[in-house]
């Protein structure tokens, strides 16, 4: 069986954060270290188009997460978590963000992408040219780069999908060059 359909069973082919019935998609819960089925929701269009992009919100859509919060899967309540920090301004998700639970394992999880920070705090990640990197982007090296700890050269030219990047240093992401994971300056690469 596939991941589609393993989600589809865990959900009972329902969203898994509004009970949509239709258009479901996998949603990957970033920053994707795992994936697969414990690092996946099964979601409807309209939750994933939100998720994606904050600037086409619908705060009464996200009401869902009254009850999609106390999911027994931990990347269902890491994206209620990450929605309601989105929305807390509106007054109800904060309700709702007080009496959620999360072990310190997954509320790392859920801060990862700097989703709960003040914009101010959040650390921005910018390729060469200036464009702002996300977790899950896809780069390419603008130089030759010499590995640390290794005789390997990463090349220019070099494709590196889906980075991560670190949440304590703009300066900092990671990707797998050559199937290596590697740390790299993100004033090396270049947004595709």
């Amino acid at each position: 069986m596939g991941l589609l359909e393993d989600l589809q069973e865990r959900s009972g082919a329902t969203c898994e954060l509004c009970s949509a019935t239709e258009g479901l998609t996998i949603y990957e819960v970033p920053p994707v270290s795992t994936g697969g089925l414990d690092g996946s929701v099964l979601v409807c269009a309209t939750c994933k188009t939100q998720i994606e992009n904050p600037e086409e919100m619908d705060s009464n859509h996200w009401r869902c997460l009254n009850d999609s919060m106390w999911s027994e899967h931990d990347a269902v309540k890491v994206v209620a978590w990450r929605m309601l920090h989105r929305l807390k301004s509106e007054g109800w998700p904060q309700d709702l963000l007080d009496m959620m639970y999360l072990d310190d394992e997954v509320l790392a999880w859920a801060k990862a992408t700097g989703e709960g920070e003040a914009e101010g705090e959040k650390v921005i990640h910018r390729d060469a040219n200036g464009a702002i990197l996300e977790n899950g982007d896809n780069v390419v090296l603008i130089k030759d780069l010499k590995v640390k700890g290794s005789s390997m050269v990463a090349k220019q030219g070099t494709a590196v999908r889906r980075i991560s990047l670190d949440r304590e240093n703009a300066e900092y992401i990671e990707g797998k060059v050559d199937g290596q994971q590697i740390v790299i300056l993100a004033q090396y690469v270049k947004k595709t």
